[in-house]
Parts: C-alpha cells; sequence; structure tokens
C-alpha cells in the first residue's frame, strides 16, 4: 500500500502546481486543464458485437496513471516541453507531451490544396 503523503509535503506539492498554473496562466498559455480522481474511480468502456461493455477500474494495467491534464498554448515543441519541465511532477513521475488535433486547420489545408489542383 502506498504510504500516506504527510499534510506539510502535500501543502508543498500544491504550492508548487498552484505557482505553475498562475505562470502558464499569466503568459496567456492556459487553455485548461483538470485534476482527475484516482484510478479506482475509473470505468473503462469497449463496445463488443455491438454492444457496451463496462469494466470498474482501469483496463490498461500500469503502473503510471494519468493524475490530470494542462492544456496550454505553445509555439512549438520546445517550448511545450519547456512548460512540461515545469510542472511539479515531472521530478517524481514523468510528463507526456502532445499536440491536439487540429480538425480545422487540416480541412482548410484540403481545401486549398484541392482548390490550386
Amino acid at each position: 500500500a502506498t504510504e500516506p503523503v504527510p499534510d506539510d509535503v502535500m501543502a508543498a506539492e500544491m504550492d508548487a502546481y498552484n505557482a505553475f498554473a498562475k505562470h502558464i496562466t499569466d503568459r496567456g498559455a492556459m487553455r485548461g486543464g483538470e485534476a482527475l480522481q484516482p484510478v479506482a474511480t475509473a470505468t473503462t468502456v469497449r463496445v463488443e458485437n455491438g454492444k457496451t461493455v463496462t469494466t470498474d477500474g482501469p483496463f490498461a494495467e500500469t503502473k503510471e496513471t494519468l493524475g490530470g491534464f494542462y492544456l496550454v498554448e505553445a509555439a512549438d515543441l520546445d517550448e511545450a516541453i519547456a512548460y512540461a519541465a515545469m510542472i511539479p511532477g515531472a521530478t517524481h513521475g514523468s510528463i507526456e507531451v502532445r499536440p491536439i488535433w487540429d480538425f480545422a486547420a487540416a480541412e482548410a489545408e484540403r481545401a486549398t490544396a484541392a482548390a490550386t489542383n
């Protein structure tokens, strides 16, 4: 079982997360984000043969879990990595950086390409 985190350690961690959120908000980069409840509260959903099947808890067996997310606007991957490195959890876990799909931009590119051909 995981040992409980002492109150002073938890308070310092929360202060660090709040400082990070303030930093990216002040820079105008924060677009959204939320903390997630523990993995034990997860429900996994699959569709098998047209029927919805649910399983309590996470489907994937993993030691690392998603504890939350930040949606940050960054100029490029380097800036996104710099922001990720500021997240307190990066010192004792890992942070995954992914771009979002910009479907509107992709459609505009397709339309422009079609118009020029």
